[in-house]
């Protein structure tokens, strides 16, 4: 390698040099030069054009020097070939016979310099000009494909973003149709005997609402505004538990390969979207081997480069377990790679698939505070890489969960803060169901109005997030302080940050995803009640 210096150029080995000449006592001459100035150099001579073109296809060469005039081939047809076939390459002139004119012609046509064999005091001076303005356009050329990578990456960024928050909008106002219909089904169901006529209608309308809700959860996790429940986790005991599921999952004609790295480090994460994540990838690698193949699913623990660091942006350079899998499918070109990670974006035949799997993907991992990495190309393969922030927590044990079978029915007066008519007027009938006390109100407003006129206590509110006029959040710190035991339910299509919502200072508050049904919303309330 040659390293440039502000003195010249520092040779750690040997210059590799494509001679050009039919003399060989010139040529000796010539390396003479160069190592008496401690240029030690590797020279290949030739002296006809079939050589010299042969050695160009070859390549590897740190310098081309070539005399002007031969027997069978000048100057300037060798400058065209160099660079052609090498254009990054110095090529010097060396010659006896170049006059003025001849050499202001071959550096217009792109020689580097021209040296007369009388004078090659000049040679070494000239070499290290060559390699050192290589090196500065070589340097040039990196920091400008990098500006050109974090262009890419920022529009790229910002393309998701977008996609994200219609993505998120839309998720909002069908959760909250959604939950009407799943709702009314419920309610439907309950009062229908089991051998009504009607009831396997109701149960199809019901199917169908929860297939809807499924798709709704994903454009969440794209647009990285789903409820997490994050934990402290092994990636290995994630995959260790999915592998057999996975194998029957990928069929006999794929080879399942597992590469567990022993010492692997705790990521912090939701178990459960983990599993998604993977299962998500594994079911696009096996559609991409419907001939058969090898998967391959390796765990590591890894530093990505600050090259790579830019690629996963915002990921932050440091510590990080990474999750690849790889597989021998048929890849894909550059246009499909721009858009894998766009919702509804599929490469599958129409009714194949929704294309949300690596929508979802790409959203879990992103709101993990992780990044991802593509590497495919068409008949080659495809390999995700997943980076999660490494951590030195202990993994998490198993945690003791609440019986779910605690009597979800109350005697308590709840007030009730819903903009949505057709969302409260369920929620209101909800809850009475189940025996609870309920004062509605469609804005913060009414509800001081409500609470101000109300005789009895207030044992909770039941408040949507988002809101015209004013947000839950204002309502409940309003209503808190005028009601100081008043425990407080969020509920909502999606939020940005749940902790604004159920922070450490607010451990009387909890919050309910939309869309639920009555008697999930039931459940929730006794819980925030008993907490």
């Amino acid at each position: 390698m040659n390293l440039p210096t502000e003195q010249g150029t520092r040779v750690t080995s040997p210059l590799r040099i494509l001679h050009l000449e039919d003399s060989q006592a010139d040529a000796e001459l010539i390396v003479a030069t160069l190592a008496e100035e401690g240029l030690a150099c590797e020279a290949q001579r030739v002296d006809t054009k079939a050589d010299f073109l042969a050695a160009l296809e070859q390549g590897g060469f740190d310098l081309i020097i070539a005399d002007y005039s031969l027997p069978s081939f000048d100057g300037i047809a060798a400058l065209a070939l160099a660079r052609e076939k090498c254009p990054e390459v110095p090529f010097i002139f060396v010659s006896a016979t170049l006059g003025e004119e001849l050499a202001i012609e071959t550096l217009q046509r792109g020689a580097t310099d021209y040296i007369l064999k009388q004078r090659l005091s000049r040679l070494v001076p000239s070499v290290h000009r060559a390699l050192r303005e290589l090196e500065e356009r070589i340097e040039r050329k990196r920091a400008e494909e990098a500006l050109r990578q974090s262009e890419e990456q920022l529009r790229q960024s910002q393309k998701m973003e977008a996609v994200g928050r219609l993505a998120g909008g839309i998720a909002h106002d069908f959760n909250n149709l959604l939950m009407i219909i799943m709702g009314y089904s419920e309610l439907l169901l309950s009062e229908l005997d089991q051998d009504h006529q009607m009831r396997g209608k109701v149960e199809e309308t019901q199917k169908a609402a929860e297939r809807a809700v499924s798709l709704v959860r994903q454009l969440l996790a794209f647009s990285r505004k789903q409820v997490l429940d994050p934990k402290v986790v092994d990636l290995n005991a994630v995959v260790g538990n999915l592998e057999k599921m996975l194998r029957r999952l990928i069929g006999e004609d794929i080879e399942l390969i597992a590469r567990m790295d022993a010492s692997l480090g705790q990521v912090k994460a939701d178990p459960g979207q983990l599993e998604q994540v993977l299962m998500n990838l594994v079911v696009n690698a096996r559609d991409a081997m419907p001939q058969g193949g090898k998967l391959t699913i390796e765990t590591a623990n890894v530093e990505p480069a600050e090259a790579l660091a830019r690629q996963l942006a915002p990921a932050q350079p440091g510590p990080y377990v990474k999750l690849v899998v790889r597989d021998t499918g048929c890849g894909m070109d550059a246009q499909t790679q721009a858009h894998i990670f766009e919702p509804f974006f599929t490469t599958k035949e129409e009714g194949k698939g929704t294309g949300l799997g690596l929508s979802t993907v790409y959203g879990i991992v992103k709101q993990s505070g992780g990044g991802i990495h593509l590497q495919s190309a068409p008949g080659r393969g495809t390999a995700f890489t997943i980076y999660l922030p490494r951590i030195d927590e202990v993994t998490t044990a198993g945690e003791a969960r609440k019986a779910a079978d605690r009597p979800p029915h109350g005697t308590e007066t709840v007030l009730l803060v819903e903009d949505e008519a057709g969302v409260r007027t369920l929620v209101r009938d909800g809850l009475r169901r189940y025996g609870y006390v309920v004062l509605e109100a469609r804005n913060g407003v009414e509800a001081f109005l409500i609470s101000n006129q109300h005789q009895g206590p207030l044992h909770i509110l039941v408040t949507d997030v988002v809101m015209p006029g004013m947000s839950g959040r204002e309502v409940a710190h309003q209503l808190v302080s005028l009601h100081p035991d008043m425990k407080v339910l969020y509920i909502s299509g999606y939020i940005d940050d749940v902790g604004m919502c159920t922070g450490a200072s607010e451990a009387r508050t909890g919050f309910l995803q939309k869309p639920f049904t009555p008697e999930a919303l039931a459940r929730k309330v006794r819980d925030v009640l008993d907490s």
